[in-house]
């Protein structure tokens, strides 16, 4: 479970489906359009630093993985 979500944060496309759904929606609730991309953009840019943040994460703990294994194995 935890796997997957990780997948869903760092996809651009779970990101443009969620700024699909809400940008008509502020719309239809009578925020301007000027507004609206003003909010997607936001979103994008949230979305993109926890994109980062997660990628990198996963680099630093894959890299600490790969330097705990190497250490303990016995072959030169």
């Amino acid at each position: 479970m935890k796997i997957y979500l990780i997948k869903k944060l760092t996809s651009r496309k779970f990101w443009l489906a969620i700024i699909g759904f809400i940008t008509p929606l502020l719309i239809s609730f009578g925020v301007t359009e000027s507004a609206a991309t003003q909010i997607a953009g936001i979103i994008m840019s949230g979305a993109a630093c926890i994109a980062y943040i997660v990628g990198e994460g996963l680099v630093d703990a894959e890299q600490a993985y790969n330097k705990n294994y190497d250490s303990t194995n016995d072959t030169p």
